[in-house]
């Protein structure tokens, strides 16, 4: 480029320089321009202004048309034209050769009006029209973004969360190049919270899929904020799809959140919700697994009653359901004086109750477990006394842990009998006598070895 002429994209996506600086033109002429607004005579103001445009967009000085364009919609605005004010708006994006940077100049000073029209109408109104001259021009992607939020918050206090969560959902901010990275978490996190209130699960998990857990490893205060409600969005999904196991780990990256370890009350609510949910969630591996390490937790010190609880299901041993509920259901569902219960099994709510059940049910499969682990063979009518149930209860808990692949066993109900010991191949049983000879073998020429040696040692002696 020659000396002192700037490269500038234009709209049509020519790469143009500019051929005349006209800073020194538009210095003079806003103020008169300005003048003449203030005197009533707005019309002409902004004539003259649309031919000074003109010459700037010409001779490509992206600055000075910036200036201009941002004067245009000043004076509209101050003049309070709100119509005036959109079809210039328009008027003005639609010019051949428009350039790049004085339009994305122009959206920018136009949103700060947003929020300042006289009502809801032409707020609206404004809106769309600045939504509708940005459609698919990437250097204001940002700004039509904020609008569109802006938009979609107006549908949601009107009451209508399915217009408003399809307004958000149109925004694909994680293509945004030009947004911070918080910013675009921000949108990401209103368009799941938007997904919810309208019970659009599968969308929600979806979008949830966009944001990366690194990014909650900042700890700055905003990205605490944001992560606190990312993972409150995913327990209130998981906690409809009943994906216990999920909701536990959710809680338990809440409660490593340095912003709740500061605050006793409420790491100590959090602790309370991981050690339910982790009894709450299915055995498996993954789940023992998760079971022992919240065990570990020095701060469940602080925390007897759900300590205890945790070493019930620790241990290998039947639990009487009658007698556990006696002892732990009130500090579990209603409180103690020392600390308040969680809502996990929250009396009179529905989703209290529901979990109450599945928390039964997981006691029941852990006397199975038990009994699997310490009978061979047992009679059905001894298994429903074990687990107090009846006989067809009974045999409908353990055929689903049997499917499940938990345990293994075989029911002969003509006989009424529960085999826990799984039959072996006969290559396998072979082939483990084979390896137990060839052990003993060993240990017997090792031993005999020892001995010779032995023996030598004492012939020499004498």
């Amino acid at each position: 480029l020659e000396e002192g002429k700037i490269a500038i994209m234009a709209d049509d996506g020519r790469l143009v320089k500019m051929e005349v600086d006209y800073s020194n033109t538009v210095d003079k002429i806003l103020p008169e321009c300005q003048e003449m607004a203030r005197n009533g005579r707005i019309k002409e103001a902004l004539e003259t202004l649309l031919g000074m445009e003109k010459q700037t967009r010409l001779a490509v000085d992206a600055v000075s048309t910036g200036r201009v364009m941002k004067a245009i919609v000043q004076l509209c605005f101050d003049a309070e034209e709100w119509n005036m004010l959109s079809e210039h708006i328009v008027l003005l994006t639609k010019r051949r050769s428009q350039l790049k940077t004085a339009v994305a100049t122009m959206v920018e000073e136009c949103c700060k009006f947003v929020n300042q029209t006289p009502d809801l109408e032409t707020k609206l109104k404004l809106i769309d029209t600045l939504r509708t001259v940005s459609e698919g021009k990437i250097y204001v992607e940002v700004p039509r973004a904020r609008l569109t939020m802006e938009l979609a918050k107006i549908k949601e206090s009107q009451g209508d969360i399915t217009d408003a969560a399809n307004i958000l959902q149109e925004l694909q901010v994680e293509t945004f190049g030009s947004m911070q990275k918080d910013e675009k978490v921000q949108f990401i996190l209103e368009q799941m919270r938007m997904c919810l209130a309208k019970r659009d699960y599968i969308r929600t998990q979806i979008i949830s899929k966009k944001i990366s857990t690194k990014f909650f490893l900042n700890e700055t205060d905003l990205v605490q904020e944001l992560k606190l409600k990312y993972y409150r969005l995913m327990i209130e999904l998981c906690q409809h799809d009943r994906d216990y196991l999920a909701t536990c780990q959710h809680y338990r990256a809440i409660f490593e959140t340095p912003r709740v370890q500061e605050d006793e009350a409420m790491w100590k609510d959090t602790l309370k919700n991981v050690v339910l949910y982790v009894l709450l969630a299915p055995f498996d591996h993954e789940q023992s697994d998760l079971m022992h390490r919240v065990y570990e937790e020095k701060k469940l010190q602080q925390l007897p009653v759900y300590k205890e609880v945790l070493e019930c299901f620790k241990r290998q041993e039947l639990l009487d359901w009658s007698g556990f509920q006696s002892r732990f259901g009130p500090a579990l569902r209603e409180g103690v004086s020392d600390g308040p219960a969680t809502a996990v099994f929250q009396a009179g709510s529905e989703l209290g109750e529901q979990q109450w059940e599945d928390f039964r049910k997981r006691v029941i499969e852990h006397n199975i477990r038990v009994i699997a682990k310490y009978y061979t063979r047992i009679s059905m009518s001894r298994l429903s006394q074990l687990l107090a149930l009846s006989v067809d209860e009974s045999e409908e808990y353990l055929s689903q842990l049997v499917t499940k692949k938990t345990i293994f066993a075989r029911i002969d109900r003509p006989a009424g009998i529960v085999s826990f010991r799984q039959l072996k191949d006969p290559n396998e049983v072979l082939n483990e006598w084979s390896s137990n000879l060839t052990s003993l073998m060993g240990l017997v020429s090792k031993t005999t070895h020892l001995i010779n040696k032995e023996e030598m040692v004492h012939t020499l002696a004498k």
